[in-house]
């Protein structure tokens, strides 16, 4: 039943892809402030925080559909910590950003796939090629995890902009898995 589950979320995935793309990079700074994710209308998302300077952590559980919590709520100039779980039977990936940033994330994502190098349930990080042309997924503001993986992101909201924190892995946005951060001053 596992496998049939699996294939099916796995179809279900892949299906809700809206738009293929051809194979690119992704090896962009989403979290640099001087190329932002796609230049500079995507500089102010704030800035990899500072572990020795961690105002609070918080746990963020990914399901196949969902995250838990679904929202934050974060004060601005907040450093945060956030441990991340797949507990879901896919690949899923935490991301900071604006909803612009994941849409263009996600043709980045698309890529991956099609490179072969993101399947379903797993990470084919043998595929994955380093340098000014290859493709890897390392961005402060990010984690990408296999089931059953953990991973943390450190992230300082030191922004005034409209944040959310959404899976880019084709089909997953679309699904709905995603979540607003909800700044305070």
């Amino acid at each position: 039943m596992l496998k049939n589950m699996t294939g099916a979320a796995m179809a279900l995935s892949f299906a809700l892809s809206a738009t293929a793309y051809a194979a690119g990079e992704h090896k962009h700074g989403h979290g640099d402030a001087k190329d932002g994710h796609g230049g500079a209308e995507h500089a102010d998302i704030g800035r990899p925080g500072d572990p020795a300077k961690v105002d609070r952590t918080i746990e963020i559980i990914m399901r196949d559909t969902a995250y838990e919590p679904a929202g934050l709520e974060i004060r601005e100039g907040e450093t945060v910590r956030f441990v991340v779980t797949n507990a879901g039977q896919l690949v899923h990936e935490f991301n900071i950003g604006t909803a612009a940033m994941h849409g263009a994330h996600q043709a980045e994502m698309q890529a991956m796939v099609d490179n072969g190098i993101l399947e379903a349930d797993r990470i084919r990080h043998d595929r994955m090629r380093h340098g000014e042309h290859g493709m890897h997924h390392d961005h402060a503001n990010s984690v990408l995890l296999e089931p059953g993986q953990s991973g943390e992101v450190i992230w300082t909201f030191d922004t005034h902009s409209r944040l959310e924190f959404a899976c880019n892995v084709p089909g997953h946005y679309e699904a709905g898995m995603k979540g607003d951060f909800h700044l305070h001053h």
